[in-house]
């Protein structure tokens, strides 16, 4: 195996290079230490305490669920008339499916685009008004309930059982969004 005997300490520039030859270490008083000062905390971005609670998880869960109102809607659509229920004569799942998953991208590009809180925010409120009215029509139509209905009427509280799961993932994420907001 080869070896060099090669100088591969650092020097100063007042100090003359020996050649071939090792030098002692230096006494403990001339060895320097190098230490941080001061620790320099890690910038926050923006909207980093919300990104922090993962809006986009819930955002992903109401973009399933819109997926799942809208597939209701339809099934409905084709399988019922109009004048049946006011579900489907004002076409309740697909209108409050389709906000939802408007919504759930909208919460979802939060982490890239934070200009897009009070958009969030508005799309939300929207979707919760809009949910409420979809819950109460849906409401009379069980109130009506007929015997002879009864499959599409099953569906109908499946749908409001979404509906409702809908709400809650818009009211937390309007909570968040509305704390979020009082902070910046």
């Amino acid at each position: 195996m080869a070896s060099a005997d090669v100088d591969m300490d650092i020097h100063e520039e007042d100090t003359p290079l020996q050649m071939g030859r090792r030098q002692p270490p230096p006494p403990p008083s001339q060895i320097r230490y190098y230490q941080a000062s001061e620790m320099v905390p890690e910038e926050k971005g923006q909207l980093h305490n919300l990104l922090q609670k993962q809006p986009a998880v819930l955002g992903s869960l109401q973009i399933m669920s819109g997926t799942l109102s809208v597939a209701v809607g339809i099934l409905f659509a084709a399988t019922q008339e109009m004048h049946q229920s006011l579900f489907c004569l004002f076409r309740v799942s697909q209108l409050t499916g389709a906000l939802f998953v408007i919504a759930g991208l909208v919460s979802n590009l939060l982490f890239k685009y934070p200009a897009l809180l009070m958009v969030s925010i508005a799309v939300n409120c929207g979707c919760i008004v809009v949910a409420i009215i979809g819950a109460i029509l849906i409401s009379v139509d069980l109130a009506r309930w007929n015997p002879q209905n009864d499959p599409f009427m099953r569906i109908e509280a499946m749908g409001l059982c979404v509906l409702g799961l809908e709400v809650f993932l818009s009211a937390v994420l309007c909570f968040w969004f509305f704390k979020e907001k009082k902070a910046k």
